[in-house]
């Protein structure tokens, strides 16, 4: 024993870039991939955190100084740099307890499934990361494995629930029928979209709205490229932060840089795990013979969806300017300013395009996005330090629009890091009230388990 853990505490020290590809090599084993797939994938993962841990050190080099030489001009107290949701993947998955994480997410899909509590077989393991961030946070303040597990298989419970639950938004407006998208980027805006919408549906001017502006994209499409997107902001931040035209447009060249070459490193991360997500729904499929399931895949499938685009690029700009006058806000809107559409295309299934209320609970789930990245970003700071990640200035700290910034996400994280005793029984009976009510109540998917049959 004291010869494995000593092995452990090795690879712990030798940090995330070998860690990563001994973790994937081993997953890989389990679900039956030869060794040499199952290490090239690891050794993929670990170059991209790499290169995310390298682009990472260059962005906040450039802006640590700019945004704090802003703050001191402006008065605008922003020092919470978004570093996107990429980055925040390369910190989860270089966790110590990312492994243990990952088998309880991947347990909990596999028992709602037998006990037919789920028709979602999730086989997108590279999201697996929005559930088990929530996990590595909880574990990380409170030293505790059992809440930091408890933390993540409470994630994916309301997870596989809220894929079952929009699944028929899917298959209706994005017209992809068979799926479910258990990414909890764009299933996180559901959480505030269905009890906002259900009121403004109570407003008539609102109900017989059908404002579209689908023309608008060919003159926003510029602007929302994410090169032309990271030059432009760059350079604003430049010229609030006193810089000369040098240094503006090197700032504006720098983060133009930054947000295309993450995409780039998130790349590999995706590449690295997608030999692992074939075995793993091949080891589903074979286990699971005879069920009509909903297979889970990552909510890209649908953002280049129209309306999507449409009302990702009006909130993108209203993002900044949120940020810059939301009271109690410290987030500075970056690298995520790119994934927006993840965030509003749950949004936009459920009004069916409604443009005007697209665009009313976009901004509601933005200034959510915003306090909850606030409130935690010290946290997630301290986690990117201790997995190795050089900030540019002491004073800057890292957020995202990922992680706990998600609302549901953060419910869970402060549940199991504050009065644990009172909160964590608090909100599995609010989740046991909302799984009722679309179960017993609405009867979403009732059709379907009505079809299932006996493995």
């Amino acid at each position: 024993m004291n010869y494995v853990m000593n092995v452990f505490n090795w690879l712990i020290a030798a940090g995330p870039t070998v860690l990563l590809p001994v973790i994937i090599t081993i997953i890989g084993l389990i679900f039956g991939l030869n060794i040499g797939r199952g290490f090239k994938s690891g050794l993929t993962l670990g170059i991209g955190f790499a290169g995310i841990k390298l682009i990472l050190d260059f962005m906040t080099t450039n802006v640590g100084p700019a945004a704090k030489a802003m703050v001191e001009r402006t008065g605008v107290h922003l020092n919470a740099l978004d570093v996107g949701w990429g980055s925040i993947a390369a910190i989860t998955w270089a966790s110590p307890i990312i492994a243990l994480l990952i088998f309880a997410i991947l347990l909990v899909n596999i028992v709602l499934l037998i006990l037919k509590r789920t028709n979602t077989l999730d086989v997108d393991i590279w999201n697996y990361h929005h559930v088990a961030i929530v996990g590595v946070m909880v574990f990380f303040v409170t030293k505790n494995i059992g809440l930091g597990v408890g933390a993540s298989v409470v994630m994916a419970l309301i997870t596989f629930k809220l894929a079952d639950w929009s699944q028929p938004m899917v298959e209706n407006f994005f017209h992809i029928p068979g799926v479910s998208l258990p990414t909890v980027s764009a299933l996180s805006s559901l959480v505030i979209a269905w009890p906002l919408n259900w009121l403004l549906d109570r407003i008539p001017f609102f109900r017989k709205a059908k404002f579209s502006i689908r023309d608008a994209q060919k003159y926003l499409g510029f602007f929302g490229d994410s090169m032309i997107m990271g030059l432009i902001i760059g350079m604003v931040i430049g010229a609030l932060a006193g810089y000369n035209l040098m240094q503006v447009l090197q700032l504006g060249v720098s983060m133009a840089a930054v947000l295309v070459l993450i995409p780039k490193m998130t790349a590999l991360f995706m590449e690295g795990l997608m030999p692992i997500s074939e075995a793993a729904q091949k080891w589903s499929q074979k286990r699971f013979k005879g069920r009509k399931l909903f297979i889970g895949l990552d909510a890209a499938v649908v953002v280049g969806n129209q309306d999507v685009i449409t009302t990702a690029l009006i909130i993108i700009p209203l993002t900044i300017a949120m940020a810059l006058v939301l009271p109690g806000n410290s987030v500075l809107p970056f690298a995520d300013l790119a994934v927006v559409p993840f965030r509003v295309a749950m949004v936009v299934a459920l009004t069916n395009g409604n443009l005007l209320k697209n665009i009313i609970i976009g901004l509601a789930v933005t200034a959510s996005l915003l306090w909850c990245g606030t409130t935690t970003a010290p946290v997630l700071t301290a986690i990117a330090k201790s997995v190795g990640i050089k900030l540019g200035t002491n004073s800057l700290f890292i957020s995202s629009f990922a992680a706990t910034s998600m609302i549901q996400s953060f419910a869970v994280y402060f549940a199991f890091t504050t009065n644990q005793l009172i909160l964590i029984p608090i909100l599995l009976l609010v989740f046991a009230v909302v799984w009722y009510y679309f179960d017993g109540i609405k009867h979403v998917n009732a059709s379907v388990n009505a079809q299932t049959t006996e493995a």
